[in-house]
């Protein structure tokens, strides 16, 4: 029957126009969205702060950021401080506060002293070869008298104390080791007594000594121990600490603490040092003295401060927790920082760091430490947490202790920064870290549910509106969403976020030949172009958007070309093509992903058609490319193809190149690519609706490849063959083509097997069934042996009872009726009354091209 007589009767009509969402929704298969794989980042093999693809470099980043040096931070200072001892030894408790402080003798030489502690070989060495300069040697500040510190002297400083000026003591000490004990054994039984203030006060006099060269002022008489200004500074030390130090609180230093820290001192065994470093937090956590407000703190950190020379990482690791324990500040948080990720850049030590569970000390600093104040120990601080998140167990305890809120709310206070603001700079390089650490605990899905509760979305596109110039926090910005977008519940959030889509345009623009950054923008827009439709319409509507697509489309088509062109050249003859894509055809397939998204959308996809640039570089990679050359990347053409050729405008692209697109079709039905010869089915579906292309179809016999299709048991694949075969029957001389291959028997199967299921299905088959018989004069002619199933068949599928199953859901059983109702039970009514009426057939009526 010719194309003008393929008038639909009313009966079968719909009794109303069809919308756009039911009209897309009849063409399922044939307007679809696309999958993809997710752009691979190889691990790497060592723990480095920036990839190799990174703007990180030297030049670029901190020079701290690619080494670690504990006396990297260790500015000369203005007046050397002399060594404080960190054992207190007093000679007699006479009434006289001021009595004489007494040292043990050293050993008679160096090498004497080299050979008492293995342990402290270095900072001997130090001493023995005069690398630090004398007290003496620094000449005195004239009319100047520095305040006491908060703070202890930094731990660099305090590694490499005045070991000289201790040694000089030392040798005027008239007391020997036996000499020393007894002291030792009658200060204890002292501190037993009631005068154990008057101790006190004596160790207070011993422990600042070593500071009095900062403390007094320059005049030659102010060198001497009794200084006026000197005691005067430790008598209000000593009042301010009877006023606010208990008595128990200071005979638990004495009989708990102190013992500890003389054994640190003695000790020349690493691991022994670790057990009283072990037992040393335990302590000072039974007595609630971690933190600020402990008044002996100062004495403490300088004991342990001293042991930071000896080169153990199990041992640093315990100084570490102690020292973040006690809430330092300024330049000893930042060494410590610094020692903290010498540690965890070493992954040997992630056991150890798991033991001691480091990461609840960093994520504290974190969380209570001052941006703006101590960015560079922030900054050495995210470094180590990101080397942590590469394990897998202490990510997750990580994120168990809120490591998500703690980097979001960091996060926010970088973004509260503003590009004119001096600290905004050197605060990228610590976002660099964070982005990179985000990225990490992306991975494990309880993270994946609290970055989407801290509302991470919105807080990294602003970050990445705000540091568009950094290409370091966008690529893991980017990382992140390439990431989280594949989950439904963070892709719709992104989707919200209005601002993403011109962001992620700019990034493409600037960026163009970045692939790395590239391919995961464009793995993010198909994301949220296969799921939302709004993110389709708004990619859409951004200014310059289709141009940006088409620009990053040619760039790599030409790419992908030249390397096509150079490996023939190179004897590709061979057909050893890889087996993965290349970086260009990646790009490609991403790409042409979100062409075939956007296309479902109906005003964006019926402007797509029409853009000739867009149609004629889908085209070009089907003339260069086959499916033995990269698989995934021709489906994905052919798949966009399939969606723009849905919409049948005058100014339609595909339209004007149909025949050439059936020629290159046919290529691929010619394959055995079973993925790539359906593909091409569901293009033929759309194109056999013109004369032109069916009259292809029957000269070139690809409707036995559709019948065949039919055998595959597949609902979505029988949809596709059954589309091409009822465009083909509208014609009369065409629908012969049924009984040859078996084709009516395979409809008959496909209707019985999927019918129930799938009403959509069923109204095609029967749309087709009832052309194929509009000029049979019987029905045993038309169905043969097929009749009497086909007519029981369509008997059960019509009773509403035997149809439905009520058993199902509401919502879905409401929904399996409404398409059973209006689109099957009309066409199969009228197909059973044909067949029933045994050679007396209804006036002429064909259904209309699929």
């Amino acid at each position: 029957m010719q194309p003008s007589k393929a008038e639909p009767s009313c009966s079968l009509s719909m009794p109303r126009q069809k919308t756009h969402s039911e009209i897309i929704n009849e063409a399922r298969n044939f307007l679809r969205t696309l999958g993809t794989r997710r752009p691979f980042t190889p691990t790497e093999d060592q723990r480095k702060l920036f990839g190799s693809g990174s703007s990180g470099a030297p030049q670029n980043r901190p020079p701290s950021v690619f080494s670690f040096d504990v006396a990297e931070s260790r500015p000369v200072p203005s007046v050397r401080l002399s060594p404080l001892d960190h054992k207190p030894i007093l000679v007699t408790f006479a009434e006289d506060e001021a009595s004489s402080i007494f040292l043990p003798k050293p050993p008679a030489d160096a090498a004497g002293v080299r050979k008492a502690s293995s342990a402290r070989a270095g900072l001997f060495r130090r001493i023995s070869e005069g690398n630090f300069l004398s007290a003496k040697m620094v000449p005195p500040i004239q009319n100047e008298e520095k305040p006491e510190s908060e703070e202890p002297a930094m731990i660099n400083n305090l590694c490499s104390s005045n070991d000289n000026c201790l040694a000089e003591q030392r040798s005027n000490t008239p007391f020997n080791e036996e000499s020393r004990q007894l002291i030792c054994n009658e200060r204890i039984s002292r501190w037993k007594r009631e005068d154990f203030l008057t101790g006190t006060a004596g160790e207070v006099l011993f422990q600042l000594r070593g500071r009095s060269d900062q403390m007094k002022k320059p005049d030659t008489n102010s060198s001497q121990p009794g200084s006026t200004s000197w005691k005067r500074r430790v008598t209000g030390l000593e009042d301010e600490r009877r006023v606010s130090e208990s008595k128990e609180e200071e005979n638990f230093w004495h009989f708990k603490i102190l013992p500890i820290l003389h054994e640190l001192e003695k000790e020349d065994n690493v691991e022994n040092l670790c057990l009283a470093c072990t037992r040393l937090y335990q302590a000072l956590n039974e007595g609630n003295m971690l933190g600020k407000r402990f008044k002996r703190r100062n004495v403490l950190l300088k004991t342990l401060y001293k042991l930071v020379d000896i080169d153990s990482d199990p041992l640093y690791l315990k100084l570490a927790k102690i020292i973040l324990a006690m809430k330092v500040g300024g330049k000893n948080l930042l060494s410590v920082c610094k020692l903290v990720f010498k540690i965890c850049r070493n992954e040997k030590n992630d056991g150890l760091i798991q033991e001691e569970r480091l990461w609840d000390c960093l994520l504290e600093v974190l969380r209570t430490e001052d941006l703006l104040k101590n960015n560079e120990a922030l900054l050495y601080c995210m470094r180590a947490i990101k080397f942590m998140s590469g394990n897998a167990v202490l990510l997750k305890e990580m994120v168990n202790k809120g490591a998500i809120e703690t980097l979001l709310q960091l996060m926010k206070q970088i973004n509260n920064i503003k590009e004119n603001d001096t600290y905004f700079f050197s605060l990228g390089h610590l976002l660099v870290q964070l982005t990179a650490t985000l990225r990490n605990l992306a991975e494990f899905p309880p993270a994946r549910h609290q970055l989407l509760c801290g509302a991470a979305a919105s807080e990294l596109c602003l970050a990445l509106e705000l540091r568009a110039n950094d290409k370091d926090v966008s690529t893991y910005i980017v990382r992140i969403f390439s990431k989280l977008s594949s989950y439904n519940d963070f892709c719709a959030a992104l989707a919200d976020c209005s601002r993403c889509y011109v962001l992620f345009l700019a990034l493409l623009n600037k960026h163009q030949k970045q692939q790395g950054l590239v391919i995961r923008i464009l793995f993010t827009l198909g994301n949220l172009t296969e799921k939302n439709n709004q993110a389709r319409e708004q990619l859409f509507k951004e200014t310059g958007s289709v141009d940006t697509l088409i620009s990053l489309f040619q760039t790599y088509h030409e790419l992908d070309l030249n390397a096509q062109k150079w490996y023939h050249e190179r004897g590709g003859e061979e057909k050893n093509h890889p087996k993965h894509p290349s970086e260009a055809e990646d790009v490609l397939i991403k790409l042409i992903r979100v062409l075939a998204n956007l296309s479902v959308h109906p005003r964006v996809g019926a402007a797509l058609a029409a853009a000739h640039p867009v149609v004629e570089l889908l085209v070009a990679v089907l003339e260069y490319k086959s499916i033995d050359d990269c698989e995934e990347l021709v489906i994905s053409t052919t798949t966009a193809i399939s969606n723009l050729s849905y919409y049948k405008g005058k100014s339609s692209a595909v339209q004007g190149k149909k025949l050439h697109i059936a020629k290159l079709l046919f290529k691929l039905l010619m394959s055995n690519n079973m993925d790539g010869v359906v593909e091409a089915v569901r293009v033929f579906g759309n194109l056999s609706q013109d004369h032109e292309i069916c009259d292809f179809i029957m000269q070139k016999k690809i409707y036995r490849f559709v019948i065949a299709l039919l055998d595959a048991k597949n609902q979505d694949v029988c949809f596709s063959a059954c589309g091409v075969l009822l465009n083909l029957t509208v014609d009369q001389n065409k629908r012969a083509l049924l009984m040859e291959e078996g084709g009516v028997r395979k409809l008959v199967d496909c209707l019985g097997d999927f019918g129930p299921a799938d009403w959509q299905l069923a109204c095609l088959i029967c749309k087709t069934l009832w052309n194929y018989c509009e000029d049979c004069t019987s029905a045993a002619s038309c169905f043969g042996e097929d009749t009497n199933t086909l007519l029981v068949l369509l008997t059960s599928l019509l009773d509403e009872e035997l149809a439905l199953d009520y058993s199902l859901d509401r919502d879905l059983r409401d929904h399996h009726k409404l398409y059973w109702e209006r689109e099957f039970k009309p066409v199969a009514e009228k197909l059973l009354d044909r067949i029933q009426s045994h050679h007396s057939f209804p006036p002429t009526m064909t259904v209309p091209p699929f």
